[in-house]
């Protein structure tokens, strides 16, 4: 049992040791490039983040105005960006950007479809959602529109938001091809790096 214990420990601190020189290695090449594209690499995540919390911001709008809601602008815009800002940096830093940085990301269509996926779910379509609590709130707090009854609430903002999901479609793609292109790019930085001759050792 001690030889098995012993024989797995020694395992993982080789795996984890060649993680670590996998980072350093990729760490140091990036280094080496040009200053805009050791900034896409480091902080293409915050980018895509910046698109999510625009799409906030535009949904939020949409349903300030169908619920006819003038009240607490800043209230509801801090949230509706701040917090789709917060969850696709995140997404696509733990989804794209470390995977690429620690050598556990290499292939080129992996990444687009990631940061994709990121960009749609995370980025667009989830500030949509978050938009319906937020102003539902406050629309219930000002008394801006009628809202439903217990037994129609699923069928009332169905009906409200799906003109405003027509409207976001744009915004939602727009956001899904930026991120895919952001990790496009970032792919393209690291496959720059790693041809690079190694120096300073």
């Amino acid at each position: 049992m001690g030889v098995w214990q012993s024989g797995l420990k020694m395992e993982h601190n080789q795996d984890t040791e060649r993680r670590l020189s996998i980072n350093e290695i990729i760490a140091r090449r990036v280094k080496q490039l040009p200053q805009g594209d050791q900034n896409l690499f480091m902080t293409g995540s915050a980018y895509v983040g910046l698109n999510a919390a625009f799409c906030g911001l535009i949904a939020n709008s949409f349903f300030r105005r169908v619920l006819n809601v003038t009240h607490a602008r800043i209230a509801s815009a801090l949230p509706m960006a701040v917090l789709p800002f917060l969850s696709t940096h995140i997404t696509y830093q733990n989804a794209v950007s470390l995977p690429l940085s620690s050598g556990n990301l290499s292939c080129e269509l992996c990444t687009l479809l990631r940061g994709g996926l990121t960009g749609m779910i995370i980025g667009g379509i989830y500030p949509v959602i978050l938009a319906i609590p937020i102003n539902g709130a406050l629309a219930a707090r000002y008394n801006s529109a009628p809202l439903p009854q217990r037994g129609n609430i699923w069928t009332y903002w169905i009906t409200v938001s799906q003109p405003i999901f027509k409207k976001m479609v744009f915004p939602i793609m727009l956001q899904t091809v930026f991120a895919a292109y952001v990790g496009s790019r970032q792919y393209g930085v690291l496959i720059k790096a790693l041809e690079l001759p190694e120096t300073g050792i």
